[in-house]
């Protein structure tokens, strides 16, 4: 076999095993094709009840937020190649104002599987208006967690609450270790 079919190959290889990653991702059960208002609303509504009983300080956060993007459910997968995927809501002052996806690649050594959920706080007018107009907003390294390292309670204190966007990951179940919203996007979507 020459150099070209052996490159011809590996590309191959690698585009299938890209498509494969994706397509489990997608399959999780997470809500692909059933991205209906009211399911998403009761997915929403049954996260941040969990998310308050579990972690009671994030009932401030929310009274200090200009706005809450709650991601019910995001599956992660990767073998090599990865992805994620999900569906929310963002709420302002309670009431649901638009429905947004979740989506993230990443490549590198990683194997395995998680989901989870996340909660954004747009603590600032500025940081929510720059969400809501941004085409596919996409969560950088300076993203404040409100979570301790250990990840089994929620700390918000005065330095934290300056933050423009605060991040709450919770409710993780698989075999990966740790959730990281960076690189995550986010773009809206009509149910």
């Amino acid at each position: 076999m020459n150099n070209a079919n052996a490159s011809r190959l590996g590309r191959r290889a690698f585009t299938l095993t890209a498509l494969a990653g994706l397509a489990a991702t997608a399959a999780c059960g997470n809500g692909v094709g059933s991205d209906n208002a009211a399911r998403i609303d009761a997915r929403v509504d049954a996260t941040l009840n969990e998310m308050y009983t579990q972690y009671p300080n994030t009932r401030d956060l929310a009274q200090k937020a200009t706005g809450m993007l709650v991601m019910p459910l995001v599956t992660e997968a990767g073998l090599w190649i990865g992805g994620a995927y999900g569906q929310g809501a963002l709420r302002v002052n309670g009431v649901t104002v638009d429905y947004y996806s979740t989506t993230k690649a990443s490549a590198g050594l990683q194997i395995g599987a998680q989901q989870y959920a996340h909660v954004l706080f747009f603590m600032t007018n500025d940081a929510l208006i720059d969400f809501r107009r941004s085409s596919g907003w996409a969560a950088g390294g300076d993203l404040e967690y409100v979570l301790r390292d250990m990840g089994d309670s929620v700390a918000a204190d005065t330095t934290t609450l300056r933050s423009p966007v605060l991040a709450a990951v919770f409710g993780r179940a698989g075999l990966r270790v740790g959730a990281t919203l960076e690189g995550t996007k986010y773009t809206r979507i009509i149910p």
